[in-house]
């Protein structure tokens, strides 16, 4: 009887990543190279999840057997795949312990144009810190802003741990780069929301959230992480607020300040559409 082909799967037949192509990824982990191709890596399961669900941003999937990541290799059709021994991997990332799969990603770039009645925002002045980027960038997908805007000065949000830290998120919502903090003010303003501007000296967080003024169109400015934000910033905001603490801790870290300033904005608009 003649015998009947079996299927292994997407990827089963996957070749081994060629010499030439392990270098041109590797370039991905600087900085000038992303700039220049448009392109950066997501590195774990669940960040090339999301960018697998989303047609059109891989451009290379990389594994280590593609019989242990099937859901993967599922939505990889049409994407090019290819296998890569340990080492291999563990050079192009970051993690002690590397999941075994990395994606070659195009980034989706947004401008401030293409954004259409903005009712949430968050404003990233000179945030230098990959990891907190990347967890604002979260946290920002998770209460459901409609964009992420990063000033001139800030980390790139290609940067490896930035990625990581966004766990896919990058890819959900419209991040925009590159932008002067007084074009990005004044764009806030002429889309009729306000500037709130996140510092320890100001209006506690629950008094503005009990007068129901958090309901209203908000952009929500963050400073660096190191000297917060500057005099003319501060000026250039409508109001400074501050998160109210009633332990005995100094100071927020960024990323979870933003979390909270985030949650009791998305929460206050949440309830006002409701009534």
């Amino acid at each position: 009887m003649p015998t009947e082909a079996v299927d292994d799967g997407p990827g089963a037949d996957a070749p081994p990543l060629s010499k030439g192509a392990l270098r041109s990824t590797r370039r991905l982990l600087q900085r000038r190279a992303r700039a220049e191709t448009g392109l950066f890596l997501a590195e774990g399961a669940q960040p090339v999840r999301e960018a697998l669900r989303r047609p059109g941003t891989v451009v290379r999937l990389i594994v280590d057997d593609p019989g242990h990541h099937g859901e993967l290799m599922a939505l990889a059709r049409g994407v090019e795949v290819v296998r890569a021994g340990p080492e291999e991997l563990r050079s192009l990332c970051g993690t002690v312990t590397p999941q075994g799969v990395v994606a070659v990603c195009r980034w989706p770039r947004a401008v401030l144009s293409e954004l259409v009645r903005p009712r949430l925002v968050v404003l990233c002045a000179q945030v230098r810190d990959p990891g907190n980027a990347g967890t604002v960038v979260r946290c920002a997908d998770a209460f459901d802003a409609d964009a992420v805007v990063l000033t001139r000065g800030s980390v790139d949000v290609t940067n490896p741990k930035t990625v990581r830290a966004s766990v896919g998120s990058l890819l959900h919502l419209p991040v925009v780069t590159d932008v002067e903090e007084d074009e990005a003010i004044a764009w806030v303003h002429a889309h009729g929301m306000r500037v709130l501007a996140a510092d320890a000296a100001g209006e506690p967080l629950d008094e503005l959230d009990a007068r129901g003024e958090l309901a209203r169109p908000t952009a929500w400015l963050l400073g660096n992480e190191a000297w917060g934000l500057p005099d003319a910033l501060l000026d250039a905001a409508d109001r400074t607020v501050a998160v109210p603490m009633w332990g005995r801790a100094e100071s927020l870290n960024l990323s979870t300040a933003a979390a909270i300033c985030l949650y009791a904005s998305a929460g206050a608009q949440r309830r006002a559409a409701r009534r």
